[in-house]
């Protein structure tokens, strides 16, 4: 349009601006131009950028590499992935392997039902049974102790190198609990006849784990029998029964409100047991269920003012917050009943009505020290003749007087009574309840599968031996109730306990093909409730399409994060989904548009390429599943790339391997076999790297295969753990790629990324540099990225080559008009992220450069040069200060609750001598609020930047008003990399721009939007079984008065400890 330009360029001159090929600067900029001239720093640019890109594609072999793979087109056919027809083999092949781990599951229960029905219970039964803690254990004299006989221990490879017994189970039994109580004696006789089972699913199954049984009795079988070891206090906190898989698998989903009394005969250790009570439910609430919990006296309390009236999921988020909520409840005025259980009802029927709730049990809580009524009126207009809302009632305390009215209401309303006297009552009282609500499954005899969503139980052995070597373990568990089958007990539905086995996540990861979702894509599972199963990065939108198990595709732009969340990729994903039958799962893959999207499989012959794998530089992705080596036991010990050789060789005829995998892996091999030859020759010509600047040289394919090359002997590397398995960044495993190959595919093709790898500990800085490069079959965006070829140097070498550079000039007589050595400027080299790699302070190597030229970075981002992502972390843990009270510690720390239950029990003794005020003393730690400030570490949402270059800006000059003077600035991108060099005047501070860092900053929620997301709920999909009520159930099966009827063992032991303490 005429006129335009003009225009612009006037307008340009009002603002004082100019134009350079980097874009638009400051007229003062062109003045600072003659101080930092943009020729003389093109110049050194240019010169370290040719040096640096010879030496990376020497001694990677790229071109050589390209060469080759270019030779082998004519071979190679490329294919567009077909999403949808990937994702739903991908659920049918996860569909089968879930099948098999319930039909392990199932034999279990089987077996379990037969052997119960079989027997018969004998009161004075004697047995001599494997006790986890107490097996292979010796008194003072050399001889086993009782229940502890000689136990056969030895490391297993398919146990992660534990020691176990694989021919037999052993039973723990939770501290609390007496190990000779007929019962569990009875229980763990008849449940010896599931050794059998176990080692039968293991032998069919051979990538199965632990396999248990865990009883409504409490004690605990599992396969394979392994030590348990008490913690420091002699204490095994271990119950099956408050394990989300056995609660998951004994009931059905429930609607809960939790009724406390705060009247004032609650003050003192009754309200702590009734809040330690309200703990106690809350840890058997699942994902399932929905709860409130309502203080009430004179008035209604809600324990979250903000949830008035409705119910919440019982998450883990929302239940810790309750508990939170629960330390602020104290005790005064007078109880009022009548108007709590109005409340409780009201609110149950209208959450109901809704339709968000579990649409199954509904259950009110009530804890309270008494009841003057049995508000039989209220039942009568809420609550019968149907009896919906079951009524569970606890009785605080050893008064027995209130006790008839409470169980009443219990026994009217299907429910259970019970009688909680101490803090150590509390666990095995709450637990009634679940048998209660396991009636009706139990009289319809459904064994309804169940999955649990991924966690990691920490509690058990196995995981906290594998805490310090590997890190916990993260699993999902696939479990069975086991029902009595005797007639005379049906109407009674007598749960015997649940039945399970563990899938480790990375065990589903092995049914993954990684090399057909390419280089950033990957697969992952959602559960009914929406937790992720495998996921590395899950988006709202998705989530709620795979809880409903659709089957569609969508397609977003996405910030992916890499490099330990420094580092950000922008890119497109297209997301493929459906459910997996059978299970409570979904499924999903996501493939990157671009190159992501295609696949090519090449052919060579099985002679070539097996002749290519026996070099001794190859390797194959260890947690990648070529062949599945756990179906033998003979071929357990066999690595991957053995088993490929003795697959095609047919010297294993049982192995079953993935031939298309096999195939493409041959071709990688046969491509690349030159370079093995190429590295050496360079190796033995020590001229080429007389300094030992260049030490490994590598490379890696789509199919996991690998080379690496050593310049220098193993114990000369300067990163001995780069390419192994404690840096598993830069290795292929079960769900990325390395991350060198991931940040090459991402450059423009030919280009090198160079990087430092980030520290942890400042004090240790990397000391190396790595450059990468992709490998294309064609050069567009459809050709798949075939390969990565790399190499490490050393920091030094790469920075020496940088200031070489830097001190070249184009003047005749040498002199230099500038010079980085001069004290009035600053050089660097910074990535396209803004992490500096050069710097004349050797410790900013490796920092953001906002943290070390805040004004100049904050020109670079106005200017567009650089843009800045918001990320956010909602998984992130803030450091916070608050007050505590030792009354708050009291009641969520199970060891001060107990002793404060053994200083309880004495003081009650006393009060039969002594006046009431020696009991006030006694326990008077308990409740004295000893403020004090505690640092923690607490969940919380968090937003942090990162920045990544404009790949369309080549060089920029610009300077910065600094109140009194102009800070001038040059950035010059390196060709063929993803570097720039930035050269500053020091001349000004620069102060009044306080430097750009990264670091995280809190997203604090104001108090209405803390309650609206309390309120909102999950896209969920409820569970398509229930079994709220039977017409046989026997509802005159509730409950009695225990008083303090417990053990005499269990209670006159601590009696005597606190006694003979004093």
């Amino acid at each position: 349009m005429p006129g335009t330009g003009s225009f612009l360029l006037a307008f340009a001159a009002l603002l004082g601006l100019s134009w350079t090929a980097g874009g638009w600067v400051s007229a003062a900029a062109a003045g600072a131009e003659q101080q930092i001239p943009l020729s003389v720093v093109k110049l050194w640019a240019s010169a370290f950028g040719g040096e640096i890109r010879s030496i990376a594609a020497k001694y990677s072999g790229s071109q050589l590499l390209q060469k080759k793979y270019k030779e082998y087109e004519k071979d190679v056919t490329i294919e567009e992935i077909d999403g949808l027809q990937l994702v739903k083999k991908l659920a049918k092949n996860m569909e089968e392997m879930f099948h098999k781990k319930s039909e392990a599951v199932r034999r279990l229960v089987e077996a379990a039902e037969e052997a119960h029905l079989k027997h018969e219970f004998d009161a004075d039964l004697q047995y001599e049974y494997f006790n986890a803690v107490l097996i292979n254990e010796r008194d003072e004299d050399g001889n086993f102790l009782e229940l502890g006989k000689e136990f056969i221990l030895e490391p297993n490879e398919h146990f992660n190198n534990l020691p176990v017994n694989v021919t037999l189970s052993d039973v723990q039994v939770p501290t609390n609990m007496y190990n000779k109580d007929p019962a569990i004696v009875n229980g763990v006789y008849w449940s010896e006849s599931l050794n059998k089972i176990f080692v039968d699913n293991f032998d069919r199954d051979p990538s199965l784990i632990w396999q248990y049984f865990g009883s409504a009795k409490g004690f605990f079988r599992q396969y394979p029998g392994i030590k348990w070891e008490p913690d420091e206090n002699g204490v095994i906190a271990f119950d099956c029964r408050n394990r989300k898989w056995y609660i998951q698998a004994a009931t059905s989903p429930k609607d809960v409100v939790i009724l406390v009394d705060v009247s004032g005969s609650m003050k003192g250790l009754r309200l702590t047991i009734a809040k330690q009570t309200v703990s106690s439910i809350l840890d058997t609430l699942g994902d399932d269920d929905f709860f409130n919990i309502i203080a009430y006296n004179e008035e209604l309390h809600y324990v979250e003012p903000c949830l008035n009236g409705t119910l919440v999921q019982a998450d883990r988020a929302n239940k810790e917050h309750f508990r939170e909520h629960l330390d602020k409840l104290f005790a005064k005025g007078i109880g009022m009943l009548d108007i709590a259980l109005i409340e409780a009802f009201n609110m149950l029927s209208d959450f109901n009505h809704t339709g968000q709730g579990s649409i199954c049990s509904q259950a009110i809580m009530l804890i309270t020290d008494g009841a003057v009524d049995t508000y039989d009126a209220t039942f009568a207009k809420y609550n019968w003749p149907d009896r919906k809302v079951r009524i569970f009632t606890y009785l605080i305390g050893r008064e027995a007087a209130f006790a008839d009215n409470l169980k009443w209401m219990a026994c009217a309303n299907k429910g259970f009574f019970t009688q909680i006297s101490t803090l150590a009552d509390v666990q095995e009282n709450v637990m009634e309840y679940l048998h209660v609500l396991s009636r009706p499954k139990v009289i319809d005899q459904e064994h309804d599968v169940i999955w649990t969503e991924a966690y990691v139980d920490s509690t058990l052995p196995q995981a906290q031996k594998l805490a310090d070597d590997q890190g916990l373990v993260l699993m999902t568990t696939v479990a069975m109730p086991v029902f009595s089958k005797q007639n005379e007990t049906r109407s009674k539905g007598i749960l015997l306990g649940v039945v399970g086995t563990d899938v480790p996540v990375k065990e589903l990861l092995k049914t993954i093909p990684k090399y057909k979702l390419g280089i950033h894509g990957y697969a992952f599972a959602i559960t009914n409730n929406g937790y992720i199963l495998t996921h590395p990065e899950l988006r709202p939108l998705l989530r709620n399409a795979m809880v409903n198990r659709k089957t569609a595709k969508f397609s977003m732009e996405v910030k992916k994060t890499v490099d330990k969340g420094k580092r950000v990729l922008v890119m497109t994903n297209d997301y493929y989904y459906t459910d997996i039958k059978g299970t409570p799962f979904s499924l999903g893959v996501a493939l990157s548009k671009g190159h992501g999207k295609y696949f090519f499989r090449g052919n060579v012959s099985i002679e070539e390429g097996l002749h290519d794998l026996e070099q001794p530089d190859v390797s194959l992705a260890d947690e990648w599943s070529y062949c599945n080596t756990d179906l033998h036991p003979e071929h357990r010990q066999m690595s991957q790339l053995a088993a490929i050789k003795n697959y095609l060789t047919g010297k294993e005829p049982l192995l079953q391997c993935d031939k298309e995998l096999i195939q493409e892996v041959l071709f990688d091999a046969v491509v690349s076999a030159p370079i093995e030859a190429y590295w050496t020759s360079l190796a033995l010509n020590k001229s080429e790297n007389s300094d030992k600047g260049v030490e490994v040289a590598f490379l890696g394919t789509r199919t996991g295969f690998s080379r690496v090359n050593l310049f220098v002997g193993p114990e000369q590397l300067t990163n001995q753990d780069f390419l192994t398995a404690e840096d598993k960044e830069n290795i292929f495993n079960a769900d990325h790629f390395p991350l060198w190959y991931r940040r090459a595919a991402e450059q423009i093709p030919g280009s090198f990324v160079y990087s430092i790898p980030f520290s942890t500990e400042t004090a240790n800085k990397s000391n190396v540099v790595t450059a990468s490069t992709a490998i294309q079959l064609l050069d567009d965006r459809k050709s798949p990225v075939v390969a990565a070829v790399g190499i490490q140097m050393k920091l030094e070498f790469f920075q020496r080559k940088f200031w070489t550079a830097s001190r070249q000039c184009t003047s005749l007589d040498g002199r230099c008009s500038i010079s980085c050595d001069d004290e009035n400027i600053n050089c660097y080299l910074i990535d396209n992220n803004g992490f500096i790699l050069v710097s004349e302070d050797y410790t900013q190597t490796g920092n953001f450069f906002g943290e070390v030229e805040g004004a100049v970075m904050n020109k670079l981002l106005i200017m567009g040069s650089f843009k800045r992502i918001t990320l956010y972390d909602y998984q992130a843990m803030c450091r916070t200060t608050k007050e505590s009270t030792d009354s708050a510690h009291s009641l969520l720390d199970p060891y001060k609750a107990f002793f404060a239950a053994i200083k309880w029990i004495v003081s009650e003794l006393v009060l039969f001598l002594v006046e009431f005020n020696l009991c006030n003393w006694w326990h008077s730690d308990l409740t004295a609020k000893a403020q004090r400030l505690k640092y923690t570490l607490e969940p919380c949402d968090t937003e942090y930047p990162a920045f990544v270059s404009e790949r369309t800006i080549k060089e920029t000059i610009g300077s910065i008003d600094c109140d009194d003077c102009l800070k001038s600035f040059v950035i010059q991108q390196i060709q063929n990399s993803n570097l720039f060099m930035v050269v500053v005047s020091n001349e000004c501070n620069c102060e009044s721009f306080p430097p750009i860092t990264m670091e995280p900053i809190e997203i604090r929620y104001n108090e209405s939007l803390k309650c609206e997301r309390l309120k909102s709920h999950k896209i969920r999909r409820r569970p398509e079984s229930c079994h709220g009520f039977h017409p046989e159930e026997n509802a005159r099966e509730c409950g009695g008065v225990l008083g303090l009827s417990a053990k005499p063992a269990l209670v006159m032991l601590p009696l005597f400890l606190a006694i003979f303490s004093r």
